[in-house]
């Protein structure tokens, strides 16, 4: 953001306090927007730049007649202010809008609407001393809650807490959503987010393009489209290699998501004793079971059939699945989807991975991205982003690393944020599910690269399911039914 800044007052020559002017327009605006009850303003500034938004705020309110005081926060704690702010401090100053320098016990309990305007999205150290027990003492105010661009103490990048962070329930963020607002534990500080224009567009990244991004509805349309004159053979085939003794389930659940996903063909490759289970309840699947004695040729033939193939879900450890996962990892080439007990067997020598391979998308949760890095869980949560962009170049591989804001990191491409989805969705089979939906869309022809669109419809699927069932009720089972909204929804903006 501040390249941000810095191109669209040097390149494009709009002046910094004309942004200024134009964030805190927005800011205003949006706040109106919200329907919530605005008096009583205490609008708390640093001494830069996000403090001089600040001001400027109060300015605006003061004009619309509501009671605004200022609270000078960064000039108390002795910091060094910025030219625009002492030019908004003046102005405020010339309208006779209160200003302080501290808060007293008393007064702290005046204020309906506390903004936030201390620390801005530059902050990468620890917040201390006055400022720490400030915003410990805004966060204990009643009162409605707001940020202005990030929450104070929010790392913008990472979303870690920098010692201490104001607790917003809204965040009014400018031009682009920052990534540490979505990220845990900054997403628990930040609120509902809410981005407005202020004039920096995306004509002011020039020729430095973000790394980051994030699906939205409209993309649904990138979905493979359905054709009047087709077949079964053309919407894609579908090996899935799946559940092992008494696992059946995995293996249902993730040849259903696929044929709700719009596959034409899926064929289930499982445990001889999980055949009658498969017939029952999926009977649109073709079925290839395997014994104790299993063949490398059967595999080897199977994978010719297939388009895409997901391999993992409930295969167990043992060695037959420790077999399968050589043997596709070997001879598959096709793209194909690693999940759950795959990335486990992956996980004891994961320098299988650098041998020359077809496109390949590997799904783990934090548990088996644990396994398969040698990291703490701690220190990938804390990383998330890093994590799985660090990972897909070293193998070359998609990463979907899967937490409450799923990250697909493609190599040396974009890295995607997920936005859809709820805890409903934190319940067995969800991953089965997923599997099933990004493989049915390679086998359709989607572009390995595009597999965060398989996350977002997944997320929206859950979505859909919480609104029929509620969250705390959902099943992964639930998850298939919702994907029959988002695909009709996909097919009416086709």
């Amino acid at each position: 953001m501040k390249l941000l800044d810095q191109n669209t007052s040097q390149t494009f020559q709009v002046p910094e306090l004309v942004l200024m002017e134009q964030a805190a327009m927005a800011f205003v605006q949006k706040l109106f927007l919200m329907e919530r009850k605005i008096e009583n303003v205490l609008i708390v500034c640093g001494s830069g730049n996000n403090g001089g938004d600040g001001l400027a705020i109060g300015r605006l309110l003061h004009e619309r007649g509501i009671r605004v005081c200022l609270l000078l926060a960064g000039e108390a704690d002795g910091h060094k202010t910025t030219p625009s702010y002492d030019r908004q401090k003046k102005i405020c100053g010339a309208y006779k809008i209160p200003m302080i320098s501290e808060l007293s016990g008393g007064e702290a309990q005046n204020y309906g609407v506390i903004v936030d305007a201390l620390f801005g999205t530059g902050l990468s150290r620890s917040i201390t001393g006055k400022p720490a027990g400030l915003i410990e003492q805004l966060n204990e105010m009643d009162g409605w809650h707001v940020a202005v661009d990030i929450a104070s103490g929010v790392h913008a990048e990472d979303g870690s807490v920098l010692g201490t962070a104001f607790c917003a329930e809204d965040t009014i963020t400018f031009s682009f959503g920052k990534t540490g607002q979505y990220l845990w534990p900054g997403s628990d500080y930040s609120g509902h987010v809410h981005v407005v224009p202020i004039g920096i567009t995306m004509a002011s990244w020039l020729d430095r393009k973000p790394r980051t991004a994030a699906l939205t509805r409209e993309d649904l349309a990138l979905l493979p489209k359905r054709k009047a004159h087709s077949n079964k053979g053309t919407y894609g085939k579908l090996l899935v290699i799946a559940g092992s003794v008494n696992m059946a389930g995995a293996a249902c659940l993730c040849a259903k998501a696929a044929y709700r996903s719009g596959c034409g063909l899926v064929k289930v490759m499982t445990a001889e004793e999980n055949r009658l289970v498969l017939q029952t309840a999926v009977p649109e699947a073709i079925l290839s079971t395997y014994t104790t004695k299993l063949e490398d040729q059967q595999i080897i033939d199977e994978l010719k059939w297939a388009d895409a193939v997901v391999i993992g879900p409930g295969i167990g450890t043992g060695r037959i699945a420790q077999r399968l996962v050589q043997l596709v990892l070997k001879n598959c080439a096709v793209p194909f989807v690693v999940d759950a007990d795959a990335l486990n067997i992956i996980a004891k020598e994961p320098e299988i991975l650098l041998r020359p391979h077809t496109s390949m998308i590997l799904t783990p949760h934090l548990g088996e991205m644990s396994r398969l890095t040698g990291n703490l869980v701690s220190l990938l949560q804390a990383r998330l982003i890093s994590s799985a962009v660090e990972f897909a170049r070293t193998y070359d591989v998609i990463c979907v690393l899967k937490d409450f804001r799923t990250v697909t990191a493609v190599p040396y491409g974009l890295t995607y944020l997920n936005f859809s989805g709820n805890d409903g969705m934190a319940a067995a089979g969800s991953g089965d599910v997923l599997s099933g939906i990004l493989g049915s869309l390679l086998a359709q022809g989607m572009k390995p690269e595009n597999a965060a669109l398989g996350v977002y419809v997944h997320g929206l699927a859950g979505d859909a399911a919480a609104k029929k069932c509620g969250r705390a009720s959902m099943t992964a089972e639930d998850l298939i039914e919702g994907l029959m909204s988002v695909m009709r929804e996909a097919e009416e903006k086709s």
